[in-house]
């Protein structure tokens, strides 16, 4: 793939303003394509950057998975991201400085796994019963671990110290309700119903070693590792939220099992959980009951103690996440059928903890994207942009917005 030419110099994510462009004030989504790769959005004054080019379907990771490496030899940080055209699906990578763009991978007919390894320059992936490893500079690829035909698995998260892969085994069973019934609202309910054995494993990541770790009957799924503490693993039960304790941890050396939050009323729900950058805190979507009050909270891993900030109908987010530097949120807005029934929901939010609530500032607004793809909004290493994917233009792309609002 030839070297896409250099677009916008460098500052902050990489992106200086170009004047011309920089001060066009358009609705997003109003045209399909958008007239130019960056405009103003005219609702909120926030300028609104479009990274990938449009060259097929482009996919920024799942909100908790992060996908920045270090730049290298004077090259921007960069973001590894998915790729779809008719040849397939791939991983590649952009510079956030230059946004050149370039492939990682070969193309699949499906891959996944969305882990990338900052200390190791890998990024950890998954294809069929293989589990791969490239390096993201010299682009060589190693086989990590081939699953045997009576544990076929897949690999999500990468612990602290990027010796262990992990993840959770279904049973031939439940991937036949699948199979069944591939919508969401058609398989949800009967897998929670079933009780069927699933199981959280390690994978070296070096290669070679399986660890089963812990077996239930309860649907254990969203397992992510701690970003600091390498034997520490987070599993949720799945199911309606209003019906599991969902949050728990598990110690991958002596095995031992944590509920983080305890219920405290009937119909209360809590999900979408994520680690704090610092390990400390995990974060989770909270109502109290489900659809009528919303928070986002964190529960102190050490002392058990927890933090909640409310915020509006309106502000209820599909995900949300926080910044580096642990002092913002954001979230990526809802639809009108979702839980917060919410009329006015479509946008992409910072959130600035004020006391016990969230002053929200709108900075996308996405009233013509399809929460059918959740946009899941990251922030930029630097703090300074949210980073999210949309359909506004018709396929899937990936966007920047920046946080502080551009001059008039």
């Amino acid at each position: 793939m030839k070297q896409l030419p250099l677009l916008l110099a460098v500052s902050g994510l990489g992106l200086l303003p170009m004047r011309a462009q920089a001060q066009t004030k358009l609705v997003t989504g109003a045209q399909t394509p958008m007239p130019a790769a960056e405009w103003i959005d005219q609702d909120t004054g926030h300028r609104v950057v479009r990274l990938t080019p449009r060259d097929g379907s482009n996919n920024s990771f799942y909100f908790h998975n992060r996908p920045f490496l270090a730049g290298k030899g004077g090259a921007g940080e960069r973001m590894v991201f998915y790729h779809s055209d008719a040849q397939g699906k791939q991983l590649r990578t952009i510079d956030l400085k230059t946004r050149e763009v370039m492939p990682l991978t070969r193309y699949f007919k499906q891959v996944g796994g969305e882990i990338v390894a900052p200390k190791r320059r890998e990024v950890f992936y998954q294809t069929g019963d293989s589990v791969y490893a490239t390096h993201v500079d010299t682009r060589k690829t190693r086989l990590v671990y081939v699953f045997p035909q009576d544990f076929r698995a897949s690999i999500t998260t990468l612990n602290a110290d990027e010796t262990q892969l992990g993840g959770a085994w279904a049973s031939d069973a439940e991937k036949e309700i699948s199979r069944q019934y591939p919508e969401k609202k058609d398989y949800f309910r009967r897998i929670y119903d079933s009780k069927l054995p699933r199981t959280l494993f390690t994978v070296s990541a070096q290669g070679g070693k399986l660890t089963k770790l812990f077996t239930d009957t309860a649907w254990l799924n969203h397992v992510q590792f701690s970003p600091t503490d390498p034997n520490l693993l987070m599993f949720c039960h799945e199911g309606p939220w209003e019906l599991v304790d969902r949050i728990w941890t598990i110690d991958t050396q002596s095995k031992q099992v944590r509920k983080v939050h305890q219920r405290t009323l009937d119909r209360e729900i809590f999900g979408h959980e994520w680690f704090a950058p610092d390990g400390k805190t995990i974060w989770f979507d909270h109502q109290m009951p489900r659809g009528a009050t919303f928070f986002v909270t964190g529960t102190d891993l050490k002392t058990g103690q927890e933090k909640k900030y409310e915020l509006q109908r309106d502000e209820w987010s599909v995900h949300y996440t926080i910044s580096p530097d642990q002092k913002v949120f954001a979230g990526d807005g809802g639809y009108p059928t979702s839980v917060a029934h919410s009329p006015n929901g479509q946008w992409i939010y910072l959130f600035r903890p004020d006391g016990d609530k969230f002053q929200a500032e709108k900075l996308v607004n996405l009233a013509k994207h399809n929460y059918h793809l959740e946009p899941n909004v990251h922030f930029s290493p630097d703090g300074k942009w949210l980073i999210f994917r949309a359909n506004f233009e018709g396929e899937s792309q990936v966007y920047a917005v920046e946080i502080a609002k551009s001059a008039s």
